[in-house]
């Protein structure tokens, strides 16, 4: 009799192992797909690339947008690769982006491929662009000459001076209804940058966003344009697109006004959906 409990109640244990082992693997598998669901809903959607001046004067301001970039990436869920020559750059290559940023990469030391890639890239708009500061150093340097297209593109600029020593100024807001302007004050400071002039204003052939105000600098410098562009975007492409000329202190990412553009520009040249 006693054999006969005895057994009975191993069985019984043995029963409730099986269901509990069960229960066990059912919850498991449950967690597993909502893992895989949420790893789905979380992955990047958008693919940004920026090729990034290597070294140099702008490598701080570099590298604080590669850390601010990051973060902005898993808010708004797209990944961004970096390149620093333009070697890999062609038609096929480009395709792979939705975003293509120039990030103080200056508008030389391409190869003819490269080149003919983003022409197309842009003029067809199979993508957007954004540039930074040192993207609109138009003219001779470094035994390379000026491409035209190029800066026609920039708004048929040339690459005049700058001031060498930071200079504090206002940049004030003249498009506020463009979807980069969203949320952006009126006017706001910039603090130590070293302002580009050119041979001429681009404002004949592109669309001002926004112009430093040269009566603020401080302190003072002789070097100025009088009608001075700052941000600005060439409609005359199908690309989406946004020039920055402020790119050089990495102090420009602890500015609210800057990175609310950066920002816009970002989710607007990129096409990203609505919150």
């Amino acid at each position: 009799m006693m054999g006969q409990v005895f057994c009975f109640m191993f069985d019984t244990s043995s029963n409730m192992a099986r269901q509990t082992g069960r229960f066990l693997m059912s919850v498991i598998g449950l967690w597993l797909l909502m893992g895989s669901v949420a790893l789905a809903q979380v992955k990047p959607s958008i693919r940004v690339l920026a090729i990034a001046e290597a070294g140099g004067v702008h490598q701080p301001f570099v590298m604080a947008a590669k850390q601010w970039l990051a973060m902005l990436g898993r808010e708004q869920v797209f990944s961004v690769d970096y390149i620093t020559t333009t070697d890999s750059i062609d038609r096929q290559f480009l395709d792979q982006y939705q975003l293509f940023i120039q990030l103080d990469y200056p508008p030389y030391r391409w190869t003819d491929r490269a080149k003919a890639a983003l022409v197309d890239y842009i003029e067809q708009g199979r993508g957007g662009w954004i540039g930074f500061h040192h993207a609109s150093l138009l003219g001779e340097f470094d035994g390379y000459g000026l491409w035209p297209w190029f800066s026609q593109f920039m708004g048929g600029i040339r690459y005049k001076d700058y001031i060498a020593s930071f200079v504090t100024a206002t940049v004030r807001v003249e498009n506020r209804q463009h979807p980069v302007m969203q949320g952006v004050p009126a006017s706001f400071t910039v603090e130590r940058e070293e302002w580009y002039t050119y041979d001429r204003s681009p404002r004949q052939t592109v669309d001002v966003l926004a112009t430093v105000d040269e009566s603020t600098y401080q302190p003072d410098s002789p070097k100025k344009m009088g009608d001075h562009p700052v941000i600005w975007s060439n409609g005359r492409v199908k690309a989406r697109n946004v020039y920055f000329f402020m790119g050089h202190h990495p102090d420009l990412f602890r500015n609210t006004a800057y990175t609310t553009m950066v920002r816009n520009a970002i989710r607007w040249a990129a096409r990203l959906p609505s919150n």
